[in-house]
């Protein structure tokens, strides 16, 4: 694998259209924090498979226009190159191309508002990033967070939007079907991969076995964080009560996959102190996940990522030493 990492590495660099796409795969892998052209490739993989497999193939589309556009917004308004390069402006464009076709369907004004969020979240992302870097915390996810949430309450006052898979705006009630504190193992295994997967609004094991895979290839301790965190969360979501379909489908998991690799590998080097660290930040992210998917019942919007960038942001502002490696004061646009 290194050899080809580096064959790859090569080809990219005497190559510009190889050069675009390493920076594109790169962008795609981001999502969890890697730096790697080949765990984005297990990525797209994972994401037109899982998009075949749940009769949405627009959300495979949707991933690669929002990665080209948000990749391209920072080169048009003048990002660092190093940052390009390292796909720092490509995730959260993948992820707003991801969601809007999985809540609007395939439409003319679902595929403007791709092109047109894609672009608006790399905005957003040099925005923030540039608030936040006084406080050596990058932008996270937020960017794709507040994209989103923007088209989805936007989407209710006006016609023109064929909401297809957003929630019933309701009000709070807690679950009628608590997950059980021991599960089948076959439905907890389906549960932790899918929990994998649904960081890119995607419920399939396929899907995050190959997430698993291309972590694994990129940062083995990121692809072991990204599994433990998705079965830590079951086990706190089982302990609290959570609603037994939600935890199958992976909808309290995803955000603290997240805070896991996060915390766990990305920005810290793991050691004994980093793993109780994580843990804690991986709990907290699941308890977040049920206030605001109380919190947001009545507007009748999702969590998105949400939790991870709450839980990501508390962690990381008391700048606590545990060896770190890469938690360095981010770039404008880290």
């Amino acid at each position: 694998m290194t050899e080809r990492k580096n064959a790859w590495a090569r080809m990219a660099g005497n190559c510009h259209f190889l050069r675009w796409v390493d920076t594109l795969l790169r962008g795609a892998a981001q999502v969890m924090f890697q730096d790697s052209a080949w765990c984005g490739l297990f990525f797209l993989l994972g994401i037109a498979w899982g998009a075949w497999a749940e009769g949405i193939p627009e959300v495979a589309l949707g991933a690669l226009v929002g990665l080209v556009v948000g990749t391209l917004a920072a080169c048009i308004l003048g990002a660092p190159g190093e940052d390009i390069r390292k796909g720092l402006h490509g995730y959260n464009g993948i992820l707003v191309g991801c969601a809007l076709p999985t809540f609007f369907g395939s439409t003319a004004v679902c595929w403007v508002l791709v092109v047109a969020g894609s672009f608006f979240s790399t905005v957003v992302m040099l925005a923030v990033s540039r608030f936040l870097r006084t406080w050596k915390v990058s932008a996270m996810t937020g960017p794709f967070v507040f994209t989103t949430w923007f088209i989805l309450l936007a989407s209710y006052n006006f016609a023109h939007f064929k909401i297809t898979g957003l929630p019933h705006p309701s009000l709070p009630a807690q679950p009628s079907e608590a997950m059980a504190m021991l599960p089948d193992v076959e439905v907890l295994a389906r549960a932790v991969l899918k929990g994998v997967s649904q960081v890119f609004l995607i419920g399939n094991e396929v899907t995050g076995l190959l997430f698993l895979v291309g972590l694994a290839g990129a940062s083995l301790p990121a692809s072991i964080f990204a599994w433990c965190g998705s079965a830590v969360a079951i086990a706190t979501a089982a302990f609290l009560g959570a609603d037994e379909r939600a935890v199958a489908e992976g909808l309290y998991q995803f955000s603290a996959v997240l805070t896991a690799i996060g915390l766990g590998s990305a920005f810290y080097s793991p050691n004994w102190r980093v793993i109780l660290y994580a843990l804690l930040g991986t709990v907290f992210t699941v308890v977040a996940q049920g206030a605001l998917n109380v919190a947001l019942a009545p507007l009748g919007i999702p969590t998105l990522t949400f939790p991870f960038v709450i839980a990501a942001w508390l962690f990381l502002l008391p700048n606590i030493q545990f060896m770190p490696e890469s938690h360095r004061t981010p770039s404008p646009s880290a």
